[in-house]
């Protein structure tokens, strides 16, 4: 059965809002609250939706939402059916709701998918489409996951983790990193480096470290223009930092594994 999308959009409510599937979801559902708040019932579970959380439907669970009237509530949702998504449904246990951080790569899968429906049908690219979907469920399961208890580090630490691996070629600061998860720089920094074994500066230099090599191993672009684009600043610091870390120059590494 090919991947069957019936709805994927954006939502904003302000009057009030009420639906109801009182035989069940037909389809898969994943609804992700992004402003205000509403009142979900999930299999006789009344729960209140506020930003961030992220609920997951499988076809046949009842549903019914609520928004009352005078309040604001904003989500992205997406109804869909396929073996793919039955196939990655199941090979993972999945909660019905998860606090997740409304991370910008999510959210651009999100957004990309509802372009792409918004397509009249002759122009619709259904194999993009599909290949869209999977990424933003696998995505989905690699922030929930990020979540439970048996993660192996704390939440807040994974997403330092996780604002250092996106910014880590930019002049990012202990600070900034700190910011993002809304805790002092103390105990950022302390809780990262006890989780971690390094410091973020350290972890920072290790992304930078990997992406030169990447660079360095699939194309020709020069080692000057490498350094300056991993965040490193100069070539010469580069080279210090390459060369303590592997013993060797960013210039003999590359003729090694050329």
């Amino acid at each position: 059965m090919e991947t069957n999308i019936f709805f994927c959009g954006y939502s904003y409510h302000m009057n009030g809002y009420h639906s109801v599937h009182k035989e069940g979801f037909p389809a898969y559902l994943f609804r992700l609250q992004t402003e205000g708040s509403c009142v979900v019932v999930v299999k006789g579970q009344r729960m209140e939706q506020i930003k961030g959380n992220l609920l997951l439907l499988k076809p046949g669970d009842y549903y019914e939402i609520f928004v009352q009237e005078g309040k604001k509530s904003g989500d992205y949702h997406i109804a869909c059916q396929g073996d793919w998504v039955d196939e990655w449904w199941c090979r993972t246990p999945k909660q019905n709701m998860y606090q997740i951080d409304l991370d910008g790569k999510l959210l651009s899968l999100w957004n990309q998918m509802i372009v792409a429906k918004r397509r009249p049908q002759s122009s619709q690219n259904d194999e993009l489409i599909d290949y869209l979907l999977r990424a933003l469920c696998l995505t989905m399961e690699q922030t929930m996951n990020e979540t439970v208890p048996s993660h192996p580090y704390p939440y807040k630490v994974t997403r330092m983790m996780r604002y250092i691996e996106e910014h880590a070629t930019t002049a990012i600061k202990v600070e900034e990193v700190a910011e993002h998860v809304r805790l002092s720089v103390s105990r950022s920094v302390h809780l990262f480096k006890e989780s971690v074994g390094k410091t973020m500066i350290e972890y920072a230099q290790e992304v930078r470290l990997n992406s030169a090599i990447e660079r360095m191993k699939y194309t020709t672009i020069k080692l000057e223009q490498i350094a300056e684009e991993c965040g490193f600043g100069s070539y010469p610091y580069f080279h210090k930092v390459f060369k303590k870390k592997y013993g060797v120059s960013p210039g003999v590494y590359r003729r090694l594994e050329g």
